[in-house]
């Protein structure tokens, strides 16, 4: 190739280059107009129960075809989608954090835009107070906001059907030993009961939700003599006469968990009332043989385990735990060590007997003291006791609730004035610093604090019909 085809072939390839970057820089990109979103927050609160409604304030572009879609993701369960304008749900998820995302689709050109954002669920069931009661035969659930805004017949104006009657008990279990991990309301009756997911009130979604469901295998007939809540969230107690302990061999989460197997297998037939005792890592029981006269040791492994009498005695010759000889009316346990039986002889006196257990090491029953009880007309089948940490037990019989000291017998009547109507109901705060004290349509809060003598803090005034047992959360 001569010098001259060579130049005339450098200046082409210079010129074809230059012409290919002014080329690159003559092009614009044309985005499409991506829709704005205005009013999007970023947490939302959502009231367990109510709407939850989320205008994102969208201005389409000109012409364009938006479609909005709405996701709350869910760990557990089925996440929720929504499609449309506005998000318009009832928001019925538990009473936590997740995470959710706007999805703005524009149909025309097929562009999606994504915008993430919170929902913190709430509930007004978070803080309050629950009470079971009976009214004109029917058992009534009801809540007590902090303010004091009552929600009456609760269960039935959400569920449309009335509770089993002939209320017992009323639950808020919670496993103390994880925490206080909240598992549920129950509300216990006689032959029965019913669970409640303690955020939303409904119908538990992992739990048994009625008391028959709690076993694996449940008996036929079921007749509740008395139940007591352990420190890990089940309840434990005597049923049919049998003993039965919830099972806490599995997660809590487990929808097995609190759940019934057999019970203490042995041949006995035990009174209602019972003690429970948790020292250390163990759990002791002591019932009462109604048919022996007798009373009887009981151990928590894993599942209840029937011992009988297979305990030493000191103080026999006081009164012999394996021959009382009498019939059971209560048990008062005080705390893990003081207990007082009252019992009544065939002569028809009432005798307060006063014992306590040695749970670990030998297993040793020790009887304290035996004698008439002081006032045998306080006690009638409608009586109702609360024993205090303190040594003092609570008597509430007919209209009146007096404090009892076993020590030296005093008995002195509370400062309150109950309006002369039957007391239907007596139970301690957490804290025994207040006693609660149920008549007709009220809830007397009292203060039992040294010196104070049951003097009224305030009423809780309009519960459907009479008292029975209340939850504070």
């Amino acid at each position: 190739m001569d010098i001259r085809k060579l130049i005339c072939l450098l200046a082409v390839m210079v010129f074809s280059l230059s012409a290919c970057h002014k080329d690159l820089g003559d092009y614009d990109i044309n985005m499409p107009t991506e829709p704005e979103v205005t009013t999007l927050d970023s947490v939302y609160t959502a009231v367990v129960g109510d709407s939850l409604i989320i205008d994102p304030g969208i201005k389409a572009p000109a012409g364009a075809e938006i479609e909005l879609s709405w996701k709350i993701s869910v760990m557990i369960g089925n996440d929720v989608t929504y499609t449309g304008p506005k998000m318009k749900i009832i928001f019925g998820l538990a009473a936590q954090r997740y995470n959710a995302r706007l999805t703005i689709h524009n149909k025309t050109n097929g562009m999606k835009y994504y915008h993430k954002f919170t929902v913190s669920g709430a509930t007004d069931f978070e803080s309050g107070t629950t009470v079971l009661s009976v009214e004109d035969g029917v058992t009534q659930f009801s809540f007590i906001k902090r303010d004091g805004t009552m929600q009456a017949r609760l269960y039935k104006a959400m569920q449309g059907k009335d509770l089993p009657v002939d209320p017992r008990y009323l639950f808020l279990l919670r496993n103390k030993q994880s925490g206080g991990v909240l598992l549920g309301y129950w509300i216990i009756t006689k032959n029965g009961g019913v669970r409640l997911e303690p955020n939303t009130m409904a119908p538990h979604d992992r739990y048994p939700n009625t008391f028959s469901e709690n076993f694996f295998t449940a008996p036929d007939d079921l007749e509740i003599g008395s139940l007591m809540e352990h420190e890990q969230g089940v309840m434990m107690g005597v049923i049919n006469g049998k003993f039965y302990g919830g099972t806490t061999s599995t997660w809590d989460q487990a929808g097995t968990y609190g759940m019934f197997g057999l019970p203490a297998d042995g041949d006995y037939e035990l009174a209602p009332s019972f003690t429970m005792a948790v020292t250390g890592p163990g759990t002791y029981f002591i019932g009462f043989d109604r048919n022996r006269k007798q009373f009887v040791r009981i151990n928590l492994y894993g599942a209840p385990m029937y011992f009988g009498t297979q305990y030493s005695v000191e103080g026999a010759s006081i009164f012999d735990p394996m021959n009382v000889g009498m019939d059971l009316v209560k048990i008062v346990q005080l705390n893990n060590a003081d207990c007082y039986a009252y019992v009544k002889g065939p002569e028809g006196k009432l005798y307060e007997l006063k014992f306590n257990v040695n749970f670990t090491g030998p297993f040793t029953f020790r009887s304290q003291q035996k004698r008439e009880f002081i006032r045998p007309d306080l006690v009638t089948a409608d009586t109702k006791w609360q024993g205090a940490k303190n040594g003092v037990i609570y008597i509430a019989s007919g209209s009146k609730v007096v404090r009892y000291n076993p020590v030296n017998e005093e008995i002195r009547e509370l400062a309150t004035n109950f309006g002369g109507k039957p007391i239907t109901m007596l139970k301690l705060s957490e804290d025994e610093e207040t006693l609660m004290v149920g008549t007709e349509n009220t809830i007397w809060i009292t203060n039992i604090t040294t010196g104070a003598n049951g003097s009224l803090i305030r009423k809780i005034e309009g519960i459907p019909g009479n008292p029975v047992d209340v939850e504070n959360r």
